[in-house]
């Protein structure tokens, strides 16, 4: 596949990374040579230096015979005529674009891109992502990631197992075994750093951080089982009244049990806040200020979701709202290089906007019948969830007759329309919807084993 990505900063370049590394042909584009160098000496992609949103410049990326464009730059409006030039000049058949600015999602708004208007076939916000991703964290406080799949059906969260679990040193045979009622499964373990798939007779250690796949109704009995308390997030103080605070804090008040206090420094943008919400007490300040967190009652609040556009505010926050009694922290972090400092700190959990803008693009690039898609750590790997058809490979066979990647495992299924715990003598049938957690390596692999043969159309 002929892919143009414009835009070569975080985002435009993981886009790339992956793509490339799955052996698309890949055109990088951006104003900044010095960009467009970094992708091309570090990727196998080809590199433009120009405005994506010119003709010529989409011309010489190779827009003619092009079956997919990426527009990640940083404007909403060099995105949009981008997309407007590869569809009106260069029939490009699918567009996709990054969008920043609310007012151009307002539902209001909802038929501006079409065919007919803007032909922009997705559409990825990412504070919208980001705000989503904010809610599942306060949903699962004692995960450090968490992810739902199958129409909310089966999640994925990630739990570091303390010194208190009690199920160390158990191989996952012998969980399986113990806990034969409970649909989870380990898929992933990360140990000193290193991120892999485990195989039955692996055991967990304390400082492990692994990854379990699990029917959405079973999570508390899983956290439990991993040695995570059950608490419900009653008072949550959220620090930035930007589009993600206000967002996950409409959100909140939908939650009859939750209460909810937001500090926001800009006098104009409190009270647009203020205005915007029912329930959600806004107060104008410094998050810093310990008075200001005091008298958002930071000390019996249950946690506290920092959202600025400060990562250094963010962490900052966190660490002070830790230490004066509040047990959640959850911080947006923009800067990758703060992650590692995260645990130190102890910042309970923390969302980075652009593997969740990543994953959202990605779940829209993918081959075959692929319903979703999420990258995990450092795109370390992927979870991708994928409906299964009749041409593909593993349909009408068990588990044990298909031949996957070591480094991939199968984490939940539907069939029927009913989630089953999947083993070796599980037969997958057409129709059925699979979510596969792979290594990045193995991708491409896992591709193919659900990509449906051309003889299907």
């Amino acid at each position: 596949m002929k892919v143009i990505v414009c835009g070569a900063g975080q985002v435009g370049w993981q886009i790339a990374r992956h793509l490339s590394g799955e052996g698309n042909e890949v055109t990088v584009v951006d104003k900044n040579p010095d960009l467009v160098a970094r992708a091309t000496d570090t990727l196998d992609v080809r590199g433009v230096t120009g405005f994506a949103s010119y003709p010529d410049v989409l011309a010489s990326a190779g827009a003619k015979d092009t079956d997919m464009l990426v527009a990640a730059t940083y404007s909403d409006e060099v995105n949009m005529v981008t997309c407007q030039v590869a569809h009106s000049v260069f029939k490009v058949p699918r567009k996709i674009a990054r969008l920043r600015a609310q007012n151009y999602l307002d539902g209001f708004f909802s038929n501006l891109f079409s065919r007919e208007n803007l032909p922009i076939d997705v559409v990825i916000s990412p504070e919208r992502e980001v705000a989503e991703a904010a809610l599942r964290r306060l949903a699962t406080p004692q995960a450090f990631d968490a992810q739902s799949f199958i129409d909310g059906r089966a999640t994925l969260i990630g739990l570091l197992l303390e010194d208190d679990c009690p199920v160390l040193n158990t191989t996952l045979r012998q969980l399986t075994e113990l806990f034969s009622t409970l649909n989870a499964i380990v898929v992933g373990v990360r140990r000193e750093g290193t991120l892999f798939v485990p195989d039955a007779d692996d055991q967990l250690f304390p400082g492990d951080q692994i990854y379990v796949f699990t029917d959405s109704r079973d999570v508390p009995r899983t956290l439990e089982i991993f040695g995570k308390q059950v608490r419900k997030q009653e008072r949550v103080v959220i620090l930035g009244g930007g589009n993600v605070g206000l967002a996950v804090a409409r959100a909140l008040e939908t939650r009859t049990h939750v209460r909810a206090r937001m500090i926001e420094l800009k006098r104009e943008v409190a009270e647009r806040a203020a205005d915007a919400l029912e329930r959600t007490v806004v107060l104008n300040g410094n998050g810093l200020d310990p008075e200001v967190l005091r008298e958002a009652g930071i000390s019996r609040a249950d946690a506290i979701l920092a959202v600025t556009d400060d990562d250094k505010v963010n962490i900052l926050a966190s660490v002070r709202g830790k230490a004066a009694g509040c047990p959640l922290a959850i911080c947006l972090v923009n800067d990758s290089s703060f992650i590692p400092l995260m645990e130190p700190l102890g910042i309970d959990a923390h969302i980075d906007p652009r593997a969740t803008t990543v994953s959202s693009i990605l779940r829209h690039v993918r081959h075959g019948q692929v319903r979703g898609v999420y990258s995990v750590g450092d795109a370390e790997a992927e979870v991708i969830e994928a409906r299964v058809l009749s041409t593909s490979p593993i349909a009408g066979r068990a588990i044990r007759e298909i031949e996957f990647p070591e480094g991939a495992r199968l984490g939940a299924l539907l069939k029927d329309g009913e989630l089953v715990k999947p083993d070796s003598a599980t037969r997958i049938d057409e129709g059925d919807i699979v979510v596969i957690f792979a290594m990045s390596a193995e991708v491409p692999e896992v591709e193919r084993l659900l990509q449906v043969s051309v003889d299907f159309f």
